[in-house]
């Protein structure tokens, strides 16, 4: 089950985020990145998948906020099923980490 208008929904808010650019995804849905690093797709309204420090993934996981990806479970990547009305505004919080993830990693680099 998908919620209707999820994506759309997703898709306003991170584009409302300061550097966050929307492109498409090279498997479907929508990716969303900050310069070259991606914090994370789209894909309808159904699956969003999000990139995170491994460690930080295991305890997203460990907590029950998340799964690990579909196709590459072992890796810092989680997988978000939206199925439900809140499950939309779960998924944008776990985008909001990643794209924290990605502006603090921005501001390291020399």
């Amino acid at each position: 089950m998908s919620i209707r208008g999820a994506a759309d929904k997703i898709k306003q808010t991170l584009l409302s985020w300061e550097q966050v650019e929307a492109h498409p995804h090279r498997f479907g849905g929508i990716e969303y990145t900050i310069g070259k690093r991606e914090i994370g797709h789209v894909h309808g309204d159904t699956l969003v998948d999000i990139p995170f420090p491994k460690k930080m993934r295991d305890e997203i996981v460990a907590a029950g906020e998340a799964e690990p990806h579909h196709v590459l479970p072992e890796t810092g990547w989680i997988s978000f099923y939206i199925r439900e009305q809140g499950d939309v505004d779960k998924a944008v919080e776990l985008l909001k980490r990643s794209y924290e993830v990605a502006l603090r990693q921005r501001s390291v680099k020399p």
